[in-house]
């Protein structure tokens, strides 16, 4: 936790904290785990953890502050420094935790720290509590009688194809809840805390709640003028002559879609050459104002392909793998505001086959 309140709160806490440590007598009960441990390591047994379950009594808050701020910066020194308390404070703070769990969250060695396989587990668990605390205590705090807004993440070309609209008709059948809307050219989700999220992905198992909205299905589509300056080339010969428009991957080589579709085709091409894009929008456009050969999502510019701005020479439709998926928390579902949204979202994607009849019908 970070900001003045945050750094107050621990640097309050943290001399206190293995004096009054919420187990009631920390040093007898860490020091009990710590033996235990220590007898289960020399057995072989690296997994011993307290006695029982572990519930809101056995929460070392300091300590769990602790591990989110070393595992956020890989680094005791910065964690300390974030949380305005000594180093040794927080070696303790994180001690007491793995001692408590009875397993190590970090790999210390003289290359840096890194955080193990439980380590990873917890972070995000961590991160993302005293996130929604933090927000909520200061909502409380500074808001009179209005709640946060929903902070809510689309890609880039979603937002300008398809997501004005259904947003648009939401603030208009729910006008009294605030939406906070960002947009980044992350495959994924965002590393920014959201409420909710449309994520352009390859289908994966997660802790979120996941609603698969549609598969993408793509096709190489230019303008009419370079569809007719290539007419009666066969599809291999087309992409071959044609200038190839990419959109780029985040972590993935910049040819790897049309790599994809031209080992789908069984089509001799380069697939590296080209102009490359942040976005389907931005590469669309310019296949309609320039020249070149996009492959993009039929559904998501089917208005385009409607109105003839847009052609597909060659009948040639593919999946690519990747998908839009809604994101939200499951502990989220419980709130009015997201709920709603979520039902709203689902239903406007359901409602059609395709999302320009869907645009029509959420406005």
């Amino acid at each position: 936790m970070t900001g003045p309140h945050g750094a107050y709160a621990i640097s309050r806490c943290a001399p206190r904290f293995l004096a009054s440590h919420p187990l009631g007598r920390p040093r007898a009960a860490l020091t009990a785990f710590a033996s235990r441990r220590t007898s289960a390591r020399l057995a072989g047994d690296d997994t011993i953890a307290g006695p029982g379950p572990i519930n809101r009594r056995w929460l070392p808050l300091n300590a769990l502050r602790a591990f989110e701020a070393v595992g956020r910066h890989l680094s005791f020194t910065a964690g300390a420094q974030a949380l305005t308390v000594t180093q040794s404070a927080m070696s303790r703070h994180v001690g007491a935790l793995e001692d408590l769990i009875g397993k190590p969250l970090f790999d210390r060695s003289a290359s840096g720290l890194k955080l193990t396989p439980a380590g990873l587990a917890l972070l995000p668990v961590v991160s993302n509590c005293l996130e929604r605390m933090e927000q909520s205590l200061n909502a409380i705090r500074d808001a009179h009688g209005e709640s946060r807004p929903l902070r809510v993440h689309l890609p880039p070309s979603l937002l300008h194809q398809m997501a004005m609209p259904i947003l648009h008709g939401f603030r208009r059948e729910h006008p009294d809840i605030r939406i906070d809307v960002s947009s980044s050219t992350v495959t994924g989700l965002p590393a920014a805390n959201v409420d909710m999220a449309i994520v352009f992905d390859r289908p994966h198992v997660d802790d979120k709640v996941t609603d698969l909205l549609w598969m993408v299905r793509v096709a190489p589509l230019c303008s009419p003028e370079t569809a007719a300056a290539h007419a009666g080339k066969s599809l291999e010969r087309f992409l071959t002559d044609a200038e190839l428009l990419h959109v780029k991957l985040e972590g993935e080589p910049r040819g790897l879609l049309w790599s994809g579709y031209a080992d789908q085709h069984r089509l001799a091409i380069d697939a590296e050459r080209g102009l490359a894009f942040d976005t389907a929008f931005s590469a669309v456009r310019y296949a309609m104002a320039a020249s070149g050969v996009v492959l993009a999502d039929i559904d998501m510019f089917h208005a385009e392909l409607a109105d003839g701005r847009l052609v597909m020479p060659h009948d040639r439709v593919s999946g690519d793998g990747f998908g839009y998926y809604l994101k939200t928390h499951a502990e989220d579902l419980s709130d009015p505001a997201i709920f709603l949204l979520r039902e709203w979202v689902i239903r406007h994607f359901a409602a059609a086959s395709w999302p320009s009849t869907l645009l029509a019908e959420a406005v």
